[in-house]
């Protein structure tokens, strides 16, 4: 898969740890910018924020971003699939509203799910090379438990 420029890299700021560690994002996962976050049969659902923001970056009408790139099904609102990726993923330039993405998409693979379930670390994990290998799923968690506490919408 070709290498795309999906998040700018950006450390969150460090914070102390119980054991007056200093932590940063970059302790549990550093963006390759391979795509894989972008491939499959779904995508995110967006909510009324989510929405907003990707109108103002297309700088369409909103009528027109629901027709052209959202899957409507009652209340959820979710991104088109286009040959087995998001409408917005291109395989040269990664995310093309990338300013105006959902804040799930930011979110990835840094999902609270990983905390109740180690399988889904395990399956996150081996799906995504970001993620450090090095550290075990008690470690990473207790890294991501802390940096969600300091930001609820954690987005890198």
């Amino acid at each position: 898969m070709a290498s795309a420029f999906f998040y700018p890299k950006i450390k969150m700021n460090e914070h102390e740890t119980a054991q007056n560690q200093k932590i940063s994002l970059s302790d549990i996962f550093t963006c390759s910018r391979c795509g894989y976050c972008c491939q499959g049969e779904t995508t995110v659902s967006l909510d009324e924020q989510d929405q907003e923001r990707m109108i103002n970056k297309l700088g369409l009408p909103p009528a027109e971003v629901r027709e052209k790139y959202w899957r409507v099904s009652g209340n959820v609102v979710q991104m088109k699939i286009k040959d087995h990726h998001c409408i917005f993923y291109d395989e040269d330039t990664g995310c093309t509203v990338h300013e105006g993405r959902p804040w799930r998409c930011g979110q990835w693979p840094l999902h609270p799910s990983i905390l109740s379930d180690e399988n889904n670390f395990i399956t996150i994990r081996e799906s995504c090379p970001g993620i450090n290998r090095e550290l075990s799923y008690e470690a990473f968690c207790s890294i991501l438990k802390q940096l969600l506490e300091q930001n609820q919408k954690m987005t890198f």
